[in-house]
């Protein structure tokens, strides 16, 4: 039997900051605290108070 080697634990990068909304650790936005990725961002950014400008 091998030994068990418990996970390492990631204290900084990429993959530390995870969505509040679905969990996701991939293209979260950090800005403002807002730590959300970008798919939930772009579903309730208006409800939030961002406005799309063109």
């Amino acid at each position: 039997m091998a030994k068990f080697k418990p996970p390492k634990i990631d204290k900084y990068g990429r993959g530390v900051q995870e969505c509040r909304r679905c969990g996701a650790k991939d293209a979260v936005i950090q800005a403002y605290g807002i730590y959300l990725c970008r798919q939930c961002f772009r579903e309730i950014a208006y409800a939030m108070g961002f406005k799309k400008y063109n």
